[in-house]
Order: C-alpha cells, then structure tokens, then sequence
C-alpha cells in the first residue's frame, strides 16, 4: 500500500498520491451514508426479502447507484462553490421561497429524527427489554452526545459515525455467514423483474425513499470548506479523492442494505415464522431460525444505526436553518425539538413500524425542494466553475431526479390514497 507523504501546495492541500493525502479529504461519504442505513431501510428490506426471497436485490443495488450519483453531485457542489446547497438556495431565490424552502426542510427535520429515534428505541427494547419511550429519551441524548464532538472539529464526529458504521457492517455480515444464502438466488435477483402489484409498490418504497433530502444538504456542508483547491491539479486531486470517497461510502451502504435483504430472503421467505415484516418479528424470528446471536447482532445493528442516523439527522437540520435563514439555535434546543415528536408519538404506544412508514412518506415530500436545486446548481458554469456537470451527467442527473421524485410522488399516493 502506498503511504508516501503527501507533497503540499501553497494553499497547503496535498497533491501527491499517498494514503495519508487521501484521507485529508475522504470521510464525508460515510457520514452521508449513514441516511441509507437507518431504521427505515431495516424494516423495508426486511420486508422485501421475507416477502418476496431475493426478487428485489436488482433494486437495492439499482438504489444504492442512484445514491451515488446524488452525493458526488452535493459533494462536488460543496467543494466547488465553498457554500452548501441551503446557503446557494438562500442566495438565488427570492426570499418567500426560500422561506417556503426552510419551512418544509424543519418538517422533514422532525419526520427524519421520528424514524431514527424509534429505531433506536425499539433496538433497546429487543436488546434490554427497555420500554419505548425510555429507549427514546436514551436514543436522544447518545445523540446528542455524538453531537457534542463537533466542538473538537469534523474529524471526530466522521470517526464516532464511521465507527458506528462499521458496528452495523459487522453485526450483519456475521449473521449472513450463518445463513444458507442461495448464491443462484442472489444472482437470478439481481435481474430487473417483479411478481405482481405488491412487488411494484415495495420496488418502489425502496427506490424512492432511498434519497434523503436532509442529506442531500448535509454532504454539501461536510465538503464546502473541508480543503481548499487553489490549481486546477489540486482541483482534480479533490475531485477525484472525493468520488472515490462516495463510491466506497454508498458502496459499502449498499452492501449493508443487500445484506439485509439476503438474511431475510434465506431465513424467512417461504417459512411460517409470523410478522417477519416488523422489526420485532424479524428479531424474534432470527432468534429461533438461526440462534440468539443472531438476534442480538440485528439488535446491535439496529440501536448502532438509530444511533448515528439520529445524531446526523440533528446536525444536517442545523445546517438547513443555518443557511436558509441565516440563523443558529444552540444545538440542544434543536435536538429537543426534533426529538419532542418521537417522545410524543412513542409515549402514546403508536405501532412503531407504522410509525416509521409514515415517516419516509413525510421524507418523499421533501425530496423535489432539494433534488431540483442540486440538478440546476450543478449544472451552471456561473456557479460551479471548471467543476460543472458535464453533458452526459446533467443528463443522468435530471433522469434520476425526475424517476425519484415520479417514484415517492406515487408512494404516497398509493400509501394516501390506495386503500
């Protein structure tokens, strides 16, 4: 492995090939990615996989290639401009959009932090038979203690979350050995095909509730004033450092997510073990099919993921008030503000996974308010400089916007409206 020194420019940024350079740069990725990994992903991929075996593995990794594309957009937007995208939004649109803009954004704030906290508190529930609304509370002030490290710089909150990360990774990867996964189930699921009505609709649960329009914003931040490129050969080596960076994030988020699905396809589909579509169930059902171990890993995984989605959930909704409104409240104002609901919700003994459904349909509003303005700002030269979109990508990029918003625009019809 190549661990030369890196050789520094002017402006101080490494331009050499060393490993130590890379990592200058690389981090915000993992943080980013752990919005593809929260309890909402648990229970839909679960779900998929005890209903239908391997059939929709060809839409994880379908998901998990639209997220790529996303975050190296808000990334590279971050790096070129030295704004984020709430920050541009404020400066280009006039002042009740952007308003309008900061509106939605809090209430998508509330909905991402529902689904985090509950996530959370049902791990401590499996794991150490605390009730829900205490394992809430607890879920919140980890939280906000991972919060807390951004005092120390961003180093050590990307450490706290990429560690958490890999807790997640582990967990589940030690209970797929265990499991007898059908390598020729795997592979025919990776081709694009469904089984009926119901396979279409989850398809597209997954699919268009995969984007998170809070961490579209937050990529933004976590790169606008990480380093400076002053050439353009330090330009292309943050460039380049950055998409390598996103791939191995959302790459490893997608294998976390197949995993998932694969446990549950090998374990649950086609067997009599009941309410395996419920993050309750799926525990319980582990415990008997495959042993307590692996039981306690999905608990592991599933507080680990509660966890850090809760704490980056806080810190992008500070950094969607901060530049929409040009505005800061002190962070634990902010955290008992979006934690408030979920006590709510939880103190009142509502069904947690229905909970969480509502939640991402909450989440699909808010994904046109972010997307679009990604796609438009990307796209102009007066804005991102020699680090505009290319053709061929701005192209890609209105395809996949328009299919992720058509896609939660008819998941939360079919979810309203379909009966």
């Amino acid at each position: 492995m190549d661990t030369t020194v890196a050789r520094r420019s002017e402006s101080g940024l490494p331009v050499g090939r060393g490993l130590r350079a890379r990592l200058l740069v690389a981090g915000p990725a993992f943080v980013a990615a752990i919005a593809y990994i929260d309890p909402g992903n648990f229970a839909t991929n679960f779900a998929a996989g005890s209903q239908y075996g391997y059939l929709l593995l060809w839409v994880i990794v379908a998901a998990n290639l639209l997220a790529m594309l996303v975050q190296n957009l808000s990334a590279k937007l971050g790096l070129a401009t030295g704004l984020n995208l709430a920050e541009l939004c404020r400066e280009r649109f006039r002042t009740p959009v952007r308003w309008g803009m900061w509106a939605q954004a809090e209430v998508v704030a509330v909905a991402t932090d529902l689904a985090e906290v509950i996530g959370g508190a049902v791990a401590l529930s499996l794991l150490f038979g605390i009730p829900l609304f205490t394992g809430g509370v607890i879920t919140g002030v980890v939280a906000f203690g991972l919060l807390a490290l951004q005092a120390r710089g961003h180093r050590p909150f990307e450490r706290a979350i990429t560690l958490l990360f890999v807790v997640i990774l582990v967990a589940l990867f030690s209970t797929v050995w265990q499991v007898d996964v059908s390598v020729g189930g795997a592979v025919a699921g990776l081709v694009p095909r469904f089984a009926g009505t119901d396979t279409v609709l989850l398809a597209t649960g997954i699919l268009g509730a995969t984007v998170m329009p809070h961490v579209i914003y937050l990529h933004s931040a976590l790169t606008q004033r990480r380093i400076t490129a002053a050439t353009p050969e330090e330009r292309r080596f943050v460039l380049r450092t950055t998409r390598v960076d996103v791939l191995a994030g959302m790459g490893t988020a997608g294998i976390v997510n197949a995993s998932m699905l694969l446990i549950a396809a090998a374990v649950f589909a086609g067997s009599a073990l009941p309410d395996t579509d419920t993050l309750d169930g799926v525990h319980a059902g582990l415990g008997v099919a495959v042993g307590q171990g692996a039981a306690i890993a999905f608990g592991v995984a599933l507080l680990a993921s509660g966890l850090a989605s809760s704490g980056v959930g806080t810190y992008a909704g500070q950094v969607v008030m901060q530049g929409f409104i040009h505005r800061r409240i002190p962070i634990l104002l902010r955290r008992v503000l979006t934690l408030a609901p979920a006590l709510v919700v939880l103190g009142l003994g509502v069904d947690p996974t229905g909970a969480l459904v509502l939640s991402q349909v909450v989440l699909s509003f808010g994904i046109p308010f972010a997307l679009i303005p990604l796609v438009m700002f990307t796209s102009n030269r007066s804005i991102m400089g020699p680090l505009v979109n290319r053709r061929p990508t701005t192209a890609a990029a209105v395809v996949v916007a328009a299919l992720i918003i058509g896609l939660n625009a008819f998941l939360v019809a079919e979810v309203l409206f379909g009966g």
